[in-house]
């Protein structure tokens, strides 16, 4: 039986998704919780690995066993295992069909940006810090130069293992809301590091230190050296990944999560395979 799981996570308190030897990485934790509940070992397959410090909202993984427990057992009994800062949201049989990652059609992330002349002890890994102001228009024309299907080196880090840098970016939509600005970006998927990497461009956009225009050619180049340095990944949630109705996969549950209010006039969002 195929079992798929939606995981919400602090991952401020984690070294990112994948395993590690020294096990301080979300999945070790899922995968402690899931052997201490089921008594046997169940290896999980995810749908996006991020790294050190990004937040999930809405992740997913599933695993096979031969074990014959309710989905909300699944729930429950792994919940008791998890550390505070790692909640299973749901658990759904599925059919062998469907896979993690390969089933996914996009991802979304958000990023949260704090921008005031002083930082927010209260904010340290929930969002971003910036302490100039930000031309918001001028990210605005700058992140129009990304939509659609381009190669994305100029964007990817060194370590990245993706087989091609070929990406089809969807959506990135920039809202300012007092003192922060958030930031959501949609696409089949993201290289190691390229949503860090956009925000780097974009917010060195908005501060004036390079014209709209310059994205575009950062973009053509596809040389990583001539972008501006990896951003900051405190703000950063992978909020939602989408996958064919015909798997009904839920909603993440981001009530939790003041900011997530900020995207909820387009929530589920249509699919932008076509557009």
């Amino acid at each position: 039986m195929r079992i798929a799981l939606g995981i919400l996570y602090d991952g401020a308190a984690f070294c990112g998704w994948q395993s590690q030897p020294h096990g301080k990485t979300v999945q070790d934790a899922l995968e402690r919780a899931l052997r201490e509940f089921a008594c046997v070992p169940l290896a999980t397959v995810v749908a996006g690995r991020t790294d050190t410090g990004v937040h999930g909202l809405g992740q997913v993984v599933h695993f096979d066993t031969d074990l014959d427990r309710t989905a909300f057992s699944w729930v429950r009994g792994t919940n008791a295992f998890l550390p505070p800062t790692v909640a299973v949201q749901w658990a759904q049989p599925m059919p062998d069909a469907f896979h993690a990652r390969f089933s996914a059609f996009e991802r979304t992330y958000y990023y949260v940006l704090y921008v005031h002349p002083v930082r927010s002890p209260m904010l340290t890994g929930r969002a971003g810090w910036i302490h100039t102001p930000l031309d918001v228009d001028a990210m605005r024309a700058a992140a129009g130069c990304l939509i659609g299907e381009h190669d994305f080196s100029a964007f990817r880090s060194s370590e990245c293992q993706a087989k091609t840098p070929v990406k089809h970016l969807y959506q990135i939509d920039i809202r300012p809301q007092g003192d922060f600005i958030h930031f959501r970006f949609r696409a089949n998927a993201f290289l190691h590091h390229m949503v860090r990497n956009l925000m780097g461009c974009l917010v060195a956009v908005g501060r004036g230190r390079y014209p709209a225009a310059w994205l575009a050619d950062v973009l053509a180049g596809r040389d990583r050296t001539r972008a501006a340095p990896t951003f900051m990944p405190d703000g950063l949630y992978l909020a939602r990944v989408g996958y064919p109705d015909e798997f009904a996969v839920p909603a993440p549950h981001t009530g939790s999560v003041p900011w997530s209010a900020v995207w909820a006039d387009d929530d589920p969002p249509r699919d932008l395979r076509a557009s």
